[in-house]
Parts: C-alpha cells; sequence; structure tokens
C-alpha cells in the first residue's frame, strides 16, 4: 500500500472512531513508526510502504481507536523541551504543567534542594534540576512503578535527580528549599465523567482527590514546614477551581505571599507560598 492510502486509511479508522485529533495523531504514528519527516513523506508518498511497517502502523493506530493514549503507545512525550518516557503506571506530562516548572524556578537558589511529592514520571524534578542549579533534587511517589519510570527518565536524561518510593513524606528526613507537588485532584465522583484515555488508561493513583479532591493538599500542607526551610516555598499544581481552596488552606496554615497562578488558558493552574518563621 502506497503511503498516502496508508496514511488515509488510518485517519479514516480514527474518524471513525470518533478521534478528536484523528489528522494529527494518524501522521504522528506513521512518523514514529517510519521515521519520515512531513517533507520526506511528501517526496515519497506515492512509494509502496514496507509491509511490516504498514502492519505495525495499522496496529497502532487500532489502539488508539481503542483510546489508548497516543503516549502510551509510542511511550514518548515532551515536556519542558525534554523527551519522557511514559507508560500506563505514570500520568503523561501536561503542558500545563510546566506552569509549576517555571514558578518554582524562579525561588530555586543556587546550590538549593528540591523535593518533588507525587512525582510520577519525574518529569517535574528532572526539569527542574536540569534548568536550575540546585545541587540536589528528590522525588517521591507511593507507586513502585512509577519511581522506575522515573528512575529512567534520569537515566536516559543524565539527571543527578534521586527517587524515593514513599506515602508523602514518609520516607524523608532532610528539608528543602522548595517543595512542588502536582497531587492527585479529581474528585472521586468526578473521575467517571473524565475521557476514556484517562479514566480507564491512567493510574486511578494519580488521579483520584478523594471526595472533594483537596486530600493530598491538606496532608502536604500539614507536614510541609517540617521538611522546608525557613524561606522556603511549597508549591503545587491544582485543579481549575481549587485556587481558593489550596490557597486559604496554605494562609490557614501560616504561609506568606500565598499567590494564585494562571495558565495559558486563564485558568487557575498554581499555588505558591513562602515559609517565614
Amino acid at each position: 500500500m502506497k503511503y498516502k492510502n496508508a496514511l488515509n486509511e488510518a485517519c479514516g479508522v480514527l474518524q471513525n472512531a470518533d478521534i478528536a485529533d484523528a489528522n494529527y495523531d494518524s501522521w504522528l504514528l506513521l512518523e514514529y513508526v517510519t521515521g519520515l519527516t512531513r517533507q520526506q513523506y511528501y517526496m515519497c508518498m506515492e512509494d509502496e510502504m514496507p509491509e511490516d511497517s504498514y502492519d505495525k502502523y495499522l496496529d497502532m493506530i487500532k489502539m488508539r481507536a481503542g483510546r489508548i493514549p497516543l503516549q502510551h503507545i509510542t511511550h514518548e512525550q515532551s515536556f519542558m523541551g525534554l523527551s519522557f518516557y511514559v507508560n500506563e503506571h505514570v500520568l503523561v506530562p501536561r503542558q500545563d504543567t510546566e506552569i509549576l516548572v517555571e514558578e518554582a524556578l524562579k525561588h530555586i537558589p543556587s546550590g538549593g534542594d528540591v523535593l518533588d511529592v507525587c512525582t510520577g514520571s519525574g518529569c517535574i524534578i528532572i526539569s527542574l534540576m536540569h534548568y536550575s542549579e540546585a545541587d540536589t533534587g528528590l522525588g517521591t511517589d507511593i507507586s513502585f512503578n512509577a519511581i522506575q519510570v522515573a528512575r529512567r527518565n534520569a537515566t536516559s536524561l543524565g539527571s543527578k535527580a534521586e527517587f524515593v518510593e514513599s506515602d508523602l513524606f514518609d520516607n524523608i528526613h532532610d528539608r528543602y528549599d522548595v517543595i512542588v507537588s502536582n497531587p492527585p485532584y479529581i474528585a472521586s465522583a468526578q473521575i467517571e465523567h473524565l475521557d476514556p484515555e484517562v479514566k480507564f488508561h491512567d493510574p486511578i493513583l494519580a488521579l483520584d482527590g478523594s471526595d472533594d479532591g483537596l486530600i493530598f493538599y491538606r496532608s502536604i500542607v500539614s507536614k510541609a514546614f517540617d521538611y522546608l526551610k525557613p524561606g522556603g516555598y511549597l508549591l503545587f499544581e491544582i485543579g481549575y477551581d481549587q485556587g481558593e481552596a489550596v490557597a486559604s488552606l496554605m494562609k490557614e496554615k501560616g504561609f506568606t505571599d500565598v499567590l494564585v497562578i494562571k495558565d495559558l488558558s486563564g485558568l487557575d493552574r498554581v499555588v505558591k507560598g513562602k515559609y517565614n518563621v
């Protein structure tokens, strides 16, 4: 089958499966399987596609039509200009989370120490270590499988970030200049209404924030002073409707300079505050 016919067939399969980005996803999977750039594709679109490549391509298209996330098929996702390995054990890094990284970078001193709670793929702490002059960076997660993914990413990206299996702060003993977290924050009742790619393929441990979505914020805020250096910052990613609630939790605990930061869509995305003694 010609390359152009394979691409058209794939696009039709995804459209029939109601995949919103059928054109985009069918092209990305073709690029992934063949290694062709757009320019190269247009030069060879009338050529016959190797049978083994076509078979592999069609298998991946069927997986995507079954609502398996694109990144779980390719095991790749770009974040902060870096390429991360992902699988079903971690959340796929999202562009909105880059806001958390950008804000945290403003508060990491040269030679500083950074802690990432609920690290998942490790994309946040690895990016912070890559773009700052921090001396140490540690990521924690309750999931053993997530820690394995994070360590794989650290190795492949040459990062000195380290990772430890821990239920929030349970296995943490030091103090840090900056603590960041993108904890589970979806209210339990809302999970049923998420897209199939998220509801059926993202790890429930990384999604479910209990009845009101705030259980992990309460726990982290209540203990953070024991792990922050004086003058250090705590920063969270939040759901679009959680800014006021999380900011109030931090103020009640004694954080100062509490600020809610919006994302590029104008929605509340990050809350940060300072530990003043």
